[in-house]
């Protein structure tokens, strides 16, 4: 059975922040060769409330270099371009008033080593921009 909540103007200010803290927005990362993609969900309704990706416009230019260079480049993206793209989704959180996030960590120890060597200046970006992530304190990032 789901429960709803009270109307946010009944609910006393210690309750709020019980409230906002209990379910705490999802960052979900999707990673390829190619690209990479951070989404921020809402728990409660599933929708997508922010993104920022390598795929984006400003990214542009290093995609098409490294895509035509020969020999071939196996990797699109590197720990620079995951760190930009932490400052850019932090931003876009601020601007609509989320501090606080959570991370799968299973799934974020899943990931093959190269990857969460170049996945961990993202963590440390959003960080730096004043959002907390909730389970990125047990991630442990080599190099």
């Amino acid at each position: 059975m789901i429960k709803s909540l009270p109307p946010a103007e009944s609910v006393p200010p210690e309750m709020a922040t019980l409230i906002t803290t209990q379910n705490p927005h999802i960052l979900s990362l999707v990673i390829s060769c190619r690209k990479i993609t951070a989404q921020v969900t809402n728990p409660n309704s599933h929708s997508i409330i922010a993104m920022a990706s390598s795929s984006e416009q400003e990214f542009a230019a290093q995609y098409r270099t490294k895509l035509n260079r020969f020999p071939r480049s196996h990797n699109f993206w590197n720990s620079k371009t995951a760190s930009r793209i932490g400052e850019k989704i932090a931003f876009r959180l601020r601007e609509i008033g989320v501090s606080s996030l959570q991370i799968d960590v299973q799934e974020e120890l899943s990931r093959p080593i190269h990857h969460r060597k170049m996945v961990g200046p993202f963590f440390e970006s959003v960080k730096r921009a004043g959002i907390s992530i909730s389970g990125a304190e047990d991630l442990i990032f080599l190099g």
